[in-house]
């Protein structure tokens, strides 16, 4: 039988990323939840969520030793990360005064700032809310998803979208930032696919029938 497995320390959404991949995943595809490293080790398919502030995420990746273990499962099997799991792959966050990530993308992740606009419009940050993602790469995971597509985010830091090799998807929000960014293996969201309804359920969907690069 096929393994998911969702990477559980301590920082995340666990509950509906499981409950969303559930839902989509084949009858011959178990999806778990789990802080243990064989687990994690010998699944077929890997997801590395994450939520709150970036130096207490990355000071539990690497007290459990999970910076070397993603970087080894990246290495042969489809990753999937999301929101601040996704900031973690990036090299550096300049959240808490700067913040080394795990440098699997060197791209850098910024903060909005306190006032961030959009023309005569003054925008708020955190951003929480719905916005379109534009595909800037071809990529199987969207497959099914038409250009544009809205997806929910939440989070007041970004990844940088301009000159970064990676970015498969892009969205603005008072600035252009990287929506997803893409390489081998990994594919990675700024947005929350287990709270985006039908686009957030198609590209988990996507995720599980993904062979990787």
């Amino acid at each position: 039988m096929k393994t998911v497995a969702i990477i559980d320390y301590g920082m995340g959404n666990l509950h509906s990323v499981s409950k969303a991949i559930e839902h989509v995943a084949p009858d011959n595809m178990r999806v778990l939840v789990s802080s243990d490293t064989d687990v994690i080790r010998e699944a077929d398919r890997v997801v590395f969520p994450g939520v709150g502030a970036m130096r207490d995420c990355m000071a539990e990746i690497k007290r459990l030793g999970f910076d070397d273990l993603v970087r080894e499962v990246a290495a042969d099997r489809p990753l999937l990360g999301i929101c601040v799991g996704m900031q973690a792959l990036m090299s550096r966050s300049e959240e808490n005064n700067g913040v080394d990530g795990i440098n699997l993308f060197p791209a850098q992740v910024r903060f909005f700032g306190h006032y961030l606009t959009e023309g005569s419009a003054r925008l708020k940050v955190p951003h929480m809310g719905w916005n379109g993602v534009y595909q800037a790469d071809e990529h199987p995971l969207w497959h099914r998803l038409a250009d544009g597509e809205r997806f929910y985010f939440v989070h007041s830091y970004y990844t940088e979208a301009d000159g970064n090799p990676d970015m498969c998807g892009r969205t603005r929000y008072g600035v252009d930032l990287a929506a997803a960014v893409a390489r081998d293996n990994i594919f990675a969201a700024q947005f929350h696919p287990e709270k985006s309804h039908r686009a957030g359920l198609q590209l988990l969907k996507n995720f599980v029938h993904w062979s990787g690069a």
